[in-house]
């Protein structure tokens, strides 16, 4: 998916997404030179994912040992 940064209000940031909606999203989660115009990408990531809940089994099982 890509949002295009439109402007930016307070601590947030409106983007256009591609089907021409508005959606805010916290500053803080874009990248630190984000400007109004720049086009930034969203992925799914399948394989992080999957690390992510193999360390969170991982640590269900040692605190349940």
């Amino acid at each position: 998916m890509k949002i295009t940064i439109d402007r930016f209000e307070g601590d947030f940031a409106v983007a256009e997404t591609e089907n021409g909606e508005f959606v805010d999203f916290p500053k803080k989660l874009l990248p630190p030179d984000c400007r109004e115009g720049d086009i930034i990408i969203i992925e799914k990531s399948p394989d992080e994912t999957e690390k992510r809940r193999e360390k969170i089994a991982k640590l269900t099982g040692e605190l349940f040992k």
